[in-house]
Order: C-alpha cells, then structure tokens, then sequence
C-alpha cells in the first residue's frame, strides 16, 4: 500500500533535507507542496528557512516568509529566528534588524536568539 503524502511526512522530509544541507531539495518540496494538496504549516515552513539559513540564502528564506503571509500560515519566534540567522548568515544585516522589528507585528515576541543573530548580523 502507498504511503499518503499528508503535511507531517511532508515536515519530515524537509527537515531531513535541512539536516542533510540539502537546501534545494528542500525548497523544492516546499514549492511542490505549497502547489499541491498538503497544506503548510509553521513546521514546514520553518524546516524550509532553517534550510536557507545552514548556507545563507537570505533572500530564499524572506520568500518563504513571503508565502506565508499569503497563505495565512501562522508565525512564531522561532520561524523568524531562522530568517534573521539567515540574513545574519548571508550578511544581509538590514533584513535581519527589520524582521526583528517585524516580529512585534506578526505576535511573534522576539528574544535573545533573535536579538544576538541581529547583533551578530551588523557586526559582520
């Protein structure tokens, strides 16, 4: 019998693929599933900015936040920390302190992990 690809399978297989630095594997599950009929959630798209994050592919990671918006997929402190340690990573210090300032206005409460990538992101 065939496995039913459902939204936790999906979560899964994009982490596996962070975890793996297979960055644009993951991306393209995240793409194939947002087209499709699994729905995202925060985990999926979490995995997905963790994935931009690991090689510092900023801009991908805002798209995802992007998407997000779109689809009404809710945000938390975590998915925002990745995209700031991406933008940390890819030394895209404005987006980093932006998103902090964003957090407030998506009832994300930022903290210390949030703070110290922005910090980290302007001294770069």
């Amino acid at each position: 019998s065939m496995v039913e690809y459902d939204t936790i399978l999906c979560n899964a297989t994009i982490s596996a693929c962070e975890k793996g630095s297979a960055w644009e594997q993951a991306l393209q599950l995240l793409c194939e599933t947002a087209q499709g009929t699994v729905e995202l959630d925060t985990i999926t798209c979490s995995a997905g900015i963790s994935a931009c994050e690991k090689c510092g592919h900023w801009e991908k990671a805002l798209q995802i936040l992007h998407v997000m918006a779109e689809s009404e997929v809710d945000f938390d402190t975590i998915v925002f920390n990745a995209a700031v340690s991406a933008c940390e990573n890819g030394d895209a210090w404005m987006q980093a302190l932006q998103l902090v300032s964003e957090m407030a206005l998506r009832t994300a409460e930022p903290n210390i992990i949030s703070y110290t990538a922005a910090i980290s992101a302007c001294e770069k």
